[in-house]
């Protein structure tokens, strides 16, 4: 819930303080400036410039639910997870209710599952999309759901924050650097070339470009540093028909594909089929 989280969120506009309002149905700066709590239960503190991006809508989040539902991107969760219980574990300076911010955190699949594994820990989901925010304020009773902008001033306190989790989502290095706590961590999940390969040719479907993972530290040398070396999360999946296509409709190829296109490519092939699954993990701390 949003109370749960107060204490860590900021006003887009002026990083000031914010406190919840006639019983959180809004929320209001110390400079005056009032949001309004949606009845589902997010607020949404996107800057004074508005949405650049309207995010993944109604469909592509149904899509992802169906499909992270069936576990099949189980072993990602439990590396994201492990990483951040790693991070917070090593970290004196986390306290005894550490906060984890998730960037496009989308369903809040992932959030969720992190929060599960760090006892007492709360989250922060932030997404761009309001569908996707929907979705979050009630993924976990831990969790405090906020429609924001990753390219904005992201409304979180100067550190803040305990460990910040990207899978496959934007990254924004310099507000990264400036809301983690002293020891805190960003862990990023980013796809891999070869990541889902076997659907590439038959649906039409562009690869992982190279190099994502030397650009991510590239972009962020002065500000986040990496801890170790990157970690590939590697192996297969069996996936029917009706999973297939949940996993492209989650995806940004669902844009770039006509439905009934990719409906008659997918009938195309076997029933069950053999997928592989290749990320890697990164591991950044502020830059000293």
């Amino acid at each position: 819930m949003l109370s749960d989280v107060i204490d860590v969120l900021a006003d887009p506009a002026d990083g000031s303080a914010l406190r919840g309002e006639d019983n959180f149905s809004r929320i209001v700066s110390e400079t005056g400036h009032s949001f309004d709590v949606a009845r589902q239960g997010y607020v949404n503190l996107v800057g004074g410039g508005g949405r650049k991006f309207q995010g993944d809508d109604m469909e592509m989040l149904l899509a992802r639910e169906a499909f992270l539902s069936g576990g099949h991107f189980a072993p990602f969760v439990e590396a994201v997870s492990g990483a951040v219980a790693d991070g917070i574990d090593q970290n004196p300076e986390a306290g005894e209710r550490p906060v984890v911010c998730e960037v496009g955190a989308g369903t809040g699949y992932y959030l969720a599952h992190t929060l599960d594994s760090i006892e007492g820990a709360r989250g922060v989901g932030l997404d761009v999309s309001v569908p996707a925010a929907k979705h979050l304020a009630k993924c976990h009773p831990r969790v405090g759901a906020v429609v924001a902008d990753a390219w904005q001033r992201l409304p979180l306190k100067d550190h803040s924050i305990d460990a910040i989790t990207v899978i496959f989502a934007p990254r924004n290095a310099a507000e990264f650097a400036r809301v983690l706590k002293p020891g805190g961590e960003v862990v990023v999940l980013t796809a891999d070339p070869g990541h889902l390969k076997e659907l590439r040719d038959p649906l039409g479907i562009i690869d992982v470009e190279k190099g994502k993972v030397e650009r991510l530290i590239a972009q962020a040398e002065g500000l986040l540093s990496p801890i170790g070396e990157p970690e590939l999360v590697e192996f297969e999946m069996d996936l029917d028909q009706e999973s297939i296509a949940a996993q492209v409709g989650m995806s940004p190829s669902a844009r770039h594909l006509e439905p009934g296109v990719l409906n008659e490519r997918i009938q195309t092939l076997p029933e069950q089929m053999r997928v592989t699954a290749r990320a890697t993990i990164t591991r950044l701390a502020p830059a000293s």
